[in-house]
């Protein structure tokens, strides 16, 4: 019998294809692109191109004959997976844009408009964005009259975080209650009632939030086996990108949707997941081996952004993770400085350094826009903002808010300025509408009389505006401020007292008032710097961010700044010089995380992430700290002295035969 051998055309010679894999690729990125039938997980470590081995298996697959429409592509932005898809068709051809991607939430949609009947679910339901979601919740709210309650109940967005949290983290809303929102505990049960009639409703009306999308999508693959079988026969090749930043749901949709063909590829760093916060698990990277059985692991280890010192560093900073596949990033780009280290006497002296050194490399001809501060917390960065002012360099933040323009500072400030000027109309109304009773016609009113009395603070008393609800408060508040105008003490005196009668304010006006009172710790130390009110006032309000930032040779341009950055902000970017500030146990990692071994890994995670941003500089800062504050005093009732440098920096055996000692030595003697 004559037999015929059919050959397969996926295996044909590699110079067959229209791209030659190996010349384009590493060995471990060429390994992970031809890696086709079966199931993947690709480690890609920082810099080390997994993007660009995303974008070149789906060529390859492209290239093997296999259906694009039968790839999926999931990444978590549209422009992600659309960047991705142009660039293996610059790569190959038209092909690849015929792939099927897009984020979770897209691919969801298009899913259950097509299969969603199955589960009760009709193609026209509407998907409600953030904003209509706490509409809704708003009117749940105030049908139960909950917003009448003598206890202050939580605002509409406040509620839609804590439900969004316990789906995404997969949580009983109780324990995300207690654990991030401790001030609503007794309102639980009324959280409770709110959460359930949104349900209700939503189903009632054919409504979806974004979450739902998920929830649905699970439900769907997991009760229909038909539905479940046509979805799993149309895409047989799954490769998810960013897989530690997925979560419990995700994850599981994952596993369902390669149930059938089991040719999954994840890619992922379990060294930055960095997300919990957002409900990402860190164990699903750790435990996809166990989601998909004989799952291969390969691992991308050269990195193309940092040189060879800098990833000295990293290595041995994720060397100390408790649990992590283990990986070493290594170079070819050229470089010999180590990572610089400075001890610094206290914060005015970090962002004194910062600037000089920013000012030093800008005259090498770095451009602003290549140099970032990178820090934990927002509120790290307020006395550096401050001095960037100063020294007109402009600068973007991302993460946060600048300092001047949060609401809580501009409250604060705006006591200071009528101290200083009683004929402050604007400042007048600011502070007024932040009393109970108080509304915009009344403040008005007020704000209009003690201008037209020459700014005569003993209006406050007038007998015209003695409410039972509000009168008392508006004695308090003039007492306080005649004796801020009268007070000839220093900045942070005055400052204390001031803060005395605000955080009682702060903490009835903002839900997130914890958060809030940091920063006001840090204006408190700030305020130490200055001998008069008028200098502070000059420096701090009367020159906000957006009037300072001009100016800065060689150039005006306005893309050249400088970036301020908090690390979960800066994933993903890179930067020519680097600078990673407050170093310190209790700031990084941040003192919630002490207590948590879970949370103390993820911290460290974040340390990672932040040193292998850089590509030639990297400094990292410890400053010495010694302060009071309202907010530390729940964690320690005397206040704080933080001054032990971070304590991944002290475990690392070899710290410093990795890294240069930065020392300062003054002009003249003269500290800047």
């Amino acid at each position: 019998m004559k037999k015929f051998i059919i050959k397969n055309t996926a295996s044909q010679a590699e110079k067959t294809f229209l791209i030659d894999y190996k010349s384009e690729l590493n060995p471990q990125q060429y390994e992970a692109v031809t890696s086709i039938k079966g199931s993947y997980l690709v480690i890609a470590g920082a810099g080390t191109g997994k993007t660009r081995t995303l974008i070149y298996r789906m060529a390859y697959m492209v290239e093997n004959g296999i259906l694009p429409q039968s790839i999926l592509l999931l990444t978590f932005t549209r422009r992600a997976a659309y960047e991705m898809m142009r660039r293996a068709s610059t790569v190959l051809d038209d092909r690849c844009q015929k792939v099927s991607g897009g984020t979770f939430h897209s691919f969801s949609n298009s899913v259950l408009r097509k299969y969603g009947i199955s589960i009760g679910l009709y193609p026209n339901f509407t998907i409600m964005d953030r904003g209509d979601a706490e509409d809704l919740i708003s009117v749940i709210r105030n049908e139960m009259e909950l917003n009448k309650k003598e206890r202050r109940f939580p605002k509409k967005n406040t509620l839609m975080d804590i439900i969004s949290k316990a789906v995404n983290k997969s949580l009983p809303i109780e324990e995300i209650v207690f654990e991030d929102y401790p001030q609503y505990k007794e309102d639980c049960p009324d959280i409770l009632k709110v959460a359930e009639t949104y349900h209700t409703l939503k189903l009632q009306k054919m409504i979806l939030d974004y979450d739902d999308l998920l929830i649905y999508l699970k439900k769907l693959l997991e009760t229909s086996e038909e539905a479940r079988q046509k979805i799993c026969e149309t895409y047989k090749y799954i490769m998810v990108d960013e897989y530690q930043d997925t979560n419990n749901l995700q994850a599981k949709i994952t596993q369902l949707l390669g149930s059938e063909s089991r040719n999954v590829m994840v890619v992922g760093d379990d060294s930055q997941s960095i997300y919990s916060f957002r409900g990402a698990s860190f164990r699903n990277i750790m435990d996809f081996p166990k989601l998909f059985p004989g799952a291969q692991v390969i691992t991308l280890e050269q990195n193309y952004r940092s040189i060879r010192p800098i990833l000295n560093l990293t290595n041995a900073i994720i060397q100390n993770a408790k649990e992590k596949y283990s990986k070493n990033l290594f170079s070819e780009l050229e470089g010999i400085q180590k990572p610089i280290y400075l001890d610094m006497e206290d914060e005015s002296e970090q962002s004194k350094f910062i600037v000089h050194q920013v000012l030093s490399l800008r005259e090498e001809g770095i451009p602003l826009n290549k140099i970032a501060v990178l820090f934990r917390a927002s509120w790290h960065t307020n006395d550096l903002e401050i001095e960037l002012q100063k020294a007109n360099i402009p600068y973007a933040k991302y993460g946060g808010i600048k300092f001047n323009e949060a609401a809580h500072i501009k409250d604060v400030m705006a006591y200071l300025r009528i101290a200083f000027n009683p004929m402050d109309d604007i400042s007048w109304m600011r502070i007024l509408l932040l009393l109970d009773g108080i509304g915009s016609t009344t403040a008005k009113k007020i704000s209009e009389k003690i201008i037209e009395e020459g700014g005569k603070i003993s209006i406050l008393s007038d007998p015209v505006f003695m409410n039972k609800k509000f009168g008392p408060s508006l004695i308090e508040l003039g007492k306080l401020i005649s004796q801020l105008s009268k007070s000839k003490k220093k900045p942070s005196s005055l400052l204390e007292s001031l803060l005395e009668y605000y955080t009682p304010v702060l903490r009835n006006i903002y839900e997130d008032y914890r958060k809030r009172q940091l920063d006001l710790d840090s204006l408190l130390r700030i305020s130490e710097r200055y001998t008069t009110m008028e200098q502070m006032l000059t420096e701090i309000v009367l020159e906000p961010p957006d009037t300072a930032q001009t100016g800065v040779s060689p150039t005006d341009s306005e893309d050249e700044k400088l970036v301020l950055s908090t690390i979960h902000s800066a994933k993903g970017l890179e930067w020519h010089s680097v600078f990673i500030i407050h170093l310190v146990d209790g700031f990084f990692p941040s003192m919630q995380s002490l207590d948590d071994a879970k949370d103390i890994e993820e911290e460290r995670r974040l340390f990672y992430v932040a040193t292998t941003r850089a590509q030639q500089n990297l400094y990292l800062i410890t400053p010495q700290l010694q302060t009071q504050s309202y907010y530390w005093s729940n964690y320690n009732p005397s206040g704080y002295s933080f001054s032990e440098p971070s304590r991944f920096i002290s475990e690392i055996d070899n710290f410093y035969d990795l890294i240069e000692e930065g020392v300062l030595e003054y002009e003249n003697n003269d500290p800047f």
